[in-house]
């Protein structure tokens, strides 16, 4: 495996992981002031706090993820493609790369680089805008750059 960063559904981990990432986030939006308060607002020790406030972060905060690639299935369907370009650039994403294959047996396999450092949200947020596709049959988050 090569770098340091696996990316893992919080459902999968302990839920003190994701109270850290609350805590963090309550201090970084202002709400409290001290980390005592933000550790009793969430439920967690200070001492856990402080074990993993450097190894914890929300997705969002992360500087990972302003370009990411999507696999996807799209039913053959007239305008498919175009209704994926169209909510990329309603999003404020802007299109890298596209590879598509024929379409076999009434479905085809899209791959779409796209740089989303300027819409609102993430790539789980974009992941979650093309899923609401009619024609996606599936779409898949492969790589994050």
């Amino acid at each position: 495996m090569n770098g340091n960063y696996l990316i893992i559904d919080k459902r999968a981990l302990p839920e003190v992981y994701e109270k850290v990432a609350d805590a963090k986030a309550l201090l970084r939006d202002g709400q409290v002031k001290e980390i005592t308060e933000a550790t009793q607002k969430v439920g967690i020790s200070r001492s856990a706090f402080y074990k993993y406030k450097d190894f914890v972060f929300d997705f969002s905060e992360s500087d990972i993820g302003k370009k990411c690639t999507f696999s996807m299935i799209l039913g053959h369907k007239k305008g498919a493609l175009s209704q994926i370009l169209s909510l990329v650039a309603e999003k404020g994403g802007n299109i890298i790369t596209i590879d598509q294959s024929i379409p076999i047996n009434g479905r085809a396999n899209v791959t779409i680089t796209m740089d989303i450092s300027t819409i609102q949200g993430d790539a789980i947020s974009m992941l979650d805008y093309l899923k609401n596709i009619d024609a996606v049959e599936r779409v898949d988050l492969i790589a994050l750059e």
